[in-house]
């Protein structure tokens, strides 16, 4: 693993806290941040969901050194595709190049705020090809008129253009999203450390493309404390994102779990101060051909332990994958 990185969770902290979490970890040595974007928590007890592209502003100003990257972006519901090619492009101008526009099918429990349905995730992916599509044009500078089966572009022109573009990520969790992945994104992004995922990035034009992966973790000195955190606020992930794509509520992650036990969070989620615990957590990823790997810190007032003790022992330790 040639890169750790931290993943600012607008789920669990507000938007200042989140700022002040970013610049402790460019300060603790981390490779990079991503950022999380929602309009909704998964469950009521995260609590937070700022809006991600004003963090990202304000982040680009208050570091100088770490990369930042949205993780993911929906450009198809809540945002135009030519609404997120200009906030990217701002970002970047911001960030001064080192920003990555990261994009995905996006989840019900975000997107279905503007009241345009929620249609089967073949179509979702279709729209997300017509986005790459109308993101990349406007990257490329000048007049961009679109006539797609999901998306209208009549004269879009990005003003203030970076130089370089942001590079285009997309997340993948099948054969179709891989495929688009190979096709029209700089790398890839997953959240579970399946192999053939990158196998099927490869073989449609991913060969040497960096893939980042995620994983989350809950650090306390005490492990039934984050045992119990971990169970509280993350839970939902056991769920697999076949089911977490299509729940419109946080009532409804909460019903979905609610026979999903402290140990069974315990068992998939590295929880307390065991630094090989993370480590056999992260072997996956290595092994399977990721590149970097964001970690996620559960708890949002439990962010600065952390990125201590990620600073001066599991830093140090991952990077030995």
């Amino acid at each position: 693993m040639t890169q750790i990185g931290y993943t600012m969770m607008t789920e669990q902290a507000g938007p200042r806290a989140l700022v002040e979490h970013v610049i402790e970890a460019e300060r603790a040595g981390f490779d990079f941040s991503v950022i999380s974007d929602h309009s909704f928590p998964w469950l009521d007890s995260q609590g937070h969901a700022p809006y991600a592209w004003s963090v990202l502003g304000a982040a680009a100003q208050a570091t100088s050194d770490i990369p930042l990257m949205s993780f993911v972006t929906c450009p198809t519901f809540r945002y135009h595709p030519v609404v997120t090619a200009q906030k990217a492009a701002t970002v970047q101008l911001l960030a001064q190049g080192r920003f990555r526009l990261g994009l995905g099918s996006g989840e019900n429990l975000n997107e279905h705020v503007v009241g345009e349905g929620w249609p089967s995730a073949h179509v979702r992916l279709d729209m997300l090809e017509e986005a790459a599509e109308i993101i990349r044009a406007l990257f490329a500078g000048g007049y961009v008129t679109y006539h797609g089966r999901h998306f209208q572009v009549d004269d879009a022109r990005l003003w203030d253009l970076p130089d370089p573009p942001p590079p285009l990520g997309i997340a993948v969790s099948g054969p179709r999203s891989c495929e688009l992945a190979g096709r029209r994104a700089d790398l890839l992004i997953a959240t579970e450390p399946r192999r053939e995922l990158v196998e099927a990035f490869d073989r449609h034009g991913g060969t040497g493309k960096p893939r980042v992966g995620q994983l989350p973790v809950c650090y306390d000195t005490d492990r039934e404390a984050a045992v119990a955190r971990a169970h509280e606020q993350f839970r939902w992930a056991l769920g697999g994102w076949r089911l977490n794509a299509e729940l419109p509520l946080p009532t409804g992650f909460a019903q979905a779990t609610q026979h999903v036990r402290p140990e069974d969070v315990a068992d998939a989620v590295p929880c307390g101060d065991d630094v090989e615990a993370v480590v056999k957590a992260a072997r996956p990823y290595a092994e399977a051909g990721f590149t970097e790997l964001a970690l996620v810190q559960i708890g949002g007032a439990h962010q600065l332990p952390f990125l201590r003790w990620a600073e001066s022992e599991l830093l140090p330790a991952l990077r030995a994958l």
